[in-house]
């Protein structure tokens, strides 16, 4: 059986899920390892299990990423150019519905500010602001390693210690937001759950979970969730 074969053989036994898995080289071959899906909504997403990947890059050379489109061709969408320029390889796609495969790597893929798909890690509310700041300041900020779920994220890392990891300064309550601004949010008791960005006119660009990234005006609801507001030192 040929490495497409049995990555076939696993999307079609995920179904209605995304299959998703790595092509290495093992002993000289070619060899599909086929690996955990922890994206939560796995009809339209994949996120590989770092200890999977970490398990098979040991054993060889990861040469590909492959997943599956369970209703789907398989041209890749917003989110899979996405991934593939931020896993940095070549990426296979194979379309259950009609069975046929395609393969495209990283070609310099930039998701637009609006509009883009939610995917935890590499474009969720964080990576939003990483992108504007890349965009309308050609400034690179530090990026931080996400933890295997948005659910993990919330229990082991903190949302304002890493903002000023990132190079921000807390603002004091009566300083008035600037453009670049971003906006920690938080509810139940202070919680952090989201940040946003203030792009100036009362309005912020942010992207919430499983949504499209947009501008929204930065009202009383808001404002109401707001806990802090960062500045870009």
């Amino acid at each position: 059986m040929t490495w497409k074969e049995e990555a076939l053989e696993h999307a079609k036994s995920e179904s209605p899920f995304e299959s998703c898995g790595l092509l290495i080289v093992f002993e000289g071959k070619e060899k599909y390892c086929p690996c955990k899906n922890l994206a939560e909504e796995k009809t339209d997403q994949f996120i590989i299990d770092p200890e999977d990947w970490i398990r098979y890059e040991d054993q060889g050379e990861i040469l590909a990423v492959v997943h599956s489109h369970p209703f789907d061709t398989c041209f890749p969408s917003q989110a899979d150019l996405a991934s593939c320029e931020y896993l940095n390889y070549p990426f296979y796609i194979i379309g259950l519905y009609d069975n046929l495969w395609h393969k495209f790597e990283p070609s310099g893929y930039k998701a637009p500010l609006l509009g883009r798909t939610w995917v935890w890690g590499s474009q969720d509310c964080a990576s939003l602001v990483y992108a504007w700041y890349r965009e309308k300041r050609n400034i690179i900020l530090k990026d931080w390693a996400r933890p295997k779920s948005v659910k993990n994220f919330y229990k082991e890392m903190n949302f304002a210690d890493l903002i000023e990891q990132t190079g921000f300064k807390k603002l004091k309550k009566d300083q008035p937001s600037q453009a670049g601004d971003v906006i920690l949010f938080g509810e139940n008791d202070n919680q952090q759950t989201h940040i946003g960005l203030y792009i100036g006119n009362q309005t912020m660009l942010h992207h919430e979970i499983r949504k499209l990234s947009c501008r929204e005006f930065y009202g009383k609801n808001w404002l109401e969730l707001t806990l802090d507001r960062y500045r870009y030192a």
